[in-house]
């Protein structure tokens, strides 16, 4: 039988009296894609925050590759790209090739070479990390949680100012690792029309679960119907490519 990745039971989490998360139990196996979307304040970031212990728990459990949150300790099994780069100091006098020397355990320049031209960072390795645009210093950070081949990676709203062009390279390459690499990953968007052509499955979250299910389920929903209206029902999957790979 196998474990899953992430568990929570019953999460709930108030900010002060305000409930911005209602009793949230989900699952991820290995291997699975899951794209989590929802309007803004809807509790995405809330709950990636409290997965991985950024936030404390107030009600219910996490399990992290079947352990008790509390007792997780293997945290270079996953890799995370939070929603801002806050955390990064563009005035930090480091090159990109540097920073990705922060994820290794011991220095291969082999691999940190195939991360970079995985990434299409390759010609920026020696470049000062606060010499680049904001969409390349996402992909220097991305190339950072990839590189100790973490089974699980998890992004909270990763495309948010990356142009079409790089969005798309960066989804494309989402499908990529979980398809042939069978990374893991959680994916926190806005976009359930986008996400729809990587993820294998779609949570849509608005402080409780409303759905969770195939993007094709989603579409195919009546009672989504009944959510959304079917004229942004009908938008949404629109937007939907119907050649996608069934992979």
């Amino acid at each position: 039988m196998s474990v899953n990745i992430i568990a929570t039971e019953n999460l709930t989490f108030c900010y002060n009296s305000t409930r911005v998360l209602d009793d949230i139990s989900l699952g991820l196996e290995k291997g699975d894609y899951l794209g989590i979307v929802g309007p803004n304040g809807s509790g995405k970031s809330t709950l990636i925050k409290n997965i991985l212990g950024i936030l404390p728990l107030q009600t219910g459990k996490v399990f992290l590759f079947g352990q008790p949150l509390h007792e997780f300790s293997r945290w270079d099994k996953i890799g995370y790209l939070p929603q801002k780069l806050s955390s990064l100091n563009t005035h930090f006098p480091g090159s990109v090739n540097e920073i990705l020397e922060m994820g290794l355990r011991r220095k291969n320049a082999r691999e940190k070479q195939q991360v970079l031209e995985m990434m299409g960072i390759g010609h920026l390795a020696a470049r000062l990390i606060g010499e680049l645009s904001y969409g390349e210093q996402q992909r220097a950070l991305l190339a950072r949680s990839l590189i100790s081949r973490p089974e699980l990676l998890i992004f909270d709203e990763p495309t948010t100012a990356l142009d079409p062009e790089t969005r798309d390279s960066f989804y494309a390459l989402t499908e990529k690792l979980n398809r042939e690499h069978g990374t893991a990953v959680v994916l926190v968007t806005h976009d359930v029309g986008i996400i729809g052509k990587f993820a294998r499955r779609m949570l849509y979250l608005d402080k409780k679960i409303i759905f969770t299910g195939t993007f094709e389920d989603f579409c195919a929903s009546s009672e989504m119907t009944g959510f959304f209206g079917s004229g942004s029902q009908h938008i949404i999957c629109h937007q939907h490519d119907t050649t996608k790979r069934n992979g």
